[in-house]
This record gives C-alpha cells, structure tokens and sequence, in this order.
C-alpha cells in the first residue's frame, strides 16, 4: 500500500444530500435502510447483506468501513437526505490500488427514493473526492446485466463501458453472471 497522509473531507455537500463518512452508533440507520431495501439488495450487494445480520452486525460493519477509511483501504459514505436528515443510500470507493492509483466504486440508494437525481448528485461529489482529494487516476464500476438504474447512473456520470466480465459474479441463488465493466479517468472527469 502507498502511504500517504490525505488532507480530505469526510463530509461532501450536494444539492439535496450530505455524503458522509460513516460514524459510530449508525449501524442502526444502516441496518433498516438494509432491511427496507432488502428485495432489491440481495442479488447486487450479497457480501453486505452476508455481513449486516441485525443491529449489531451492522454497527461492526461501520467500524469496520470507519477502520478501512483510516487505513486508506475504501471510503464508505453514507448518504443523507437533507430535508428529513435520514439515511437513504450508501456510496463506497473500494479495491483500491494505490500503485495507479485507481479503485472501484459501488452505490445503491433506499427505493422510496430512487428516480430522484439524489443518488446522481451523491455520486458526482464523490467522483469529485476521488479524482481531486484522493488523486484516483480511474474509477470502475461493476454492474451486472439487468441493473439498468446503475448502467444509467455511470453513463450519466461519463462513464464508458470497458466490457463485459463473463462468469464474473455469483448471485446467492447460486446462478453466476456476466457482468458489465465501466470506466472514468481522471482527465476525462476533469474535461481535459
């Protein structure tokens, strides 16, 4: 790992949303906006419903994202409605490589408030972290073939589709999948 001390904010404000470094004692908050979000969750993201049990599972789970935001392993924000102050989404820069330095980024947003541009405007400001605060060269996304919410989300983010991996992903049905890789660089991010 490259070591190096980052000058960064926890806290990034968007439009309707503060995207923000997770705390002690949100497991709870994480824990329903899981339990709410759950149908739409399981086949995307199996290793956090694997690990987020109950309430206090998911609160090791935030002091495990707190302890890898300090090692500079991932940066897990969560996402805060500005009108009601709740939890509705979660955005997380992980697999980082800091020899590039590149990383991936994954994100899913509470139901009730998906199709809102909240879960766009969360993303951009993170993208924004990555590429200035951070110096990340690039950003993937991996997305499996029948998420078109998160395919949208990357195009509209300047993302381009890479390829596909086949046979890269294993839902907990057992079925494994193709999946669709996208990629934005810096220079791309910055216009340059």
């Amino acid at each position: 790992m490259h070591a190096r001390l980052f000058d960064i904010d926890t806290a990034l404000v968007a439009p309707h949303t503060v995207v923000r470094r997770f705390r002690e004692n949100e497991g709870e908050a994480l824990y329903n906006l899981i339990q709410d979000n759950r149908s739409q969750l399981e086949d995307h993201f199996p290793k956090t419903m694997e690990e987020v049990r109950d309430k206090e599972s998911a609160e090791f789970f935030v002091r495990k994202m707190l302890a890898g935001w300090l090692l500079q392993k991932e940066f897990a924000f969560g996402v805060w409605e500005n009108k009601s102050a709740g939890l509705i989404g979660m955005i997380r820069i992980f697999r980082i490589d800091w020899r590039v330095p590149k990383a991936e980024l994954n994100y899913f947003i509470d139901k009730g408030h998906a199709g809102k541009g909240l879960m766009s405007e969360s993303v951009k400001v993170v993208l924004r972290f990555a590429f200035h605060q951070l110096q990340i060269e690039k950003i993937a996304i991996r997305t499996a073939m029948d998420n078109n919410p998160s395919q949208r989300l990357a195009r509209k983010m300047g993302f381009r589709r890479e390829g596909d991996l086949r046979a890269d992903f294993k839902k907990p049905s057992g079925e494994v999948i193709d999946i669709m890789l996208f990629g934005l660089t810096r220079g791309e991010f910055l216009g340059i």
